[in-house]
């Protein structure tokens, strides 16, 4: 049952991240959770920081929302695979500086690997494809 109660809190996770619930986001997570965003190299230390990431995920694409297509349970850690989709109006973190809106949408694919302490998100890590991304809004060629 343990390992249903982890799916079922990855999918909320989502699900609050979608609606902008930024209180569930940070209730879903441990104080010490860890974020690593291996397409981007940053690796966050906190559930304030990590929630600060994703909302600027948000900032720069504030219709951004993800559909879960699969889960895998295996223990405390659940693998979700998932779509990221939205439309890039804001300012977009970069690790070279802020990318200007683009006014592109874009759809991409996800693996995130998800692990659980005592009902809450632990640590995880999120693998998207970084170039279709930068292709789709225009910033790298096709």
């Amino acid at each position: 049952m343990a390992e249903q109660d982890n799916v079922k809190a990855a999918r909320g996770l989502i699900e609050a991240f979608n609606v902008n619930d930024w209180a569930a986001c940070k209730a879903a997570m441990t104080p010490d959770s860890v974020y690593d965003e291996v397409a981007t190299g940053r690796q966050i230390r906190g559930s304030g920081d990590v929630l600060s990431c994703w909302q600027a995920w948000k900032a720069a694409m504030p219709d951004v929302k993800g559909t879960i297509h699969q889960t895998l349970p295996v223990g405390n850690t659940v693998v979700v695979e998932v779509t990221w989709a939205g439309t890039h109006t804001g300012p977009l973190q970069g690790p070279a500086g802020t990318i200007p809106a683009t006014g592109k949408k874009q759809s991409t694919r996800a693996g995130w690997v998800m692990n659980f302490e005592g009902g809450k998100l632990k640590d995880s890590r999120h693998y998207f494809d970084m170039l279709a991304f930068m292709q789709q809004l225009g910033l790298l060629p096709k």
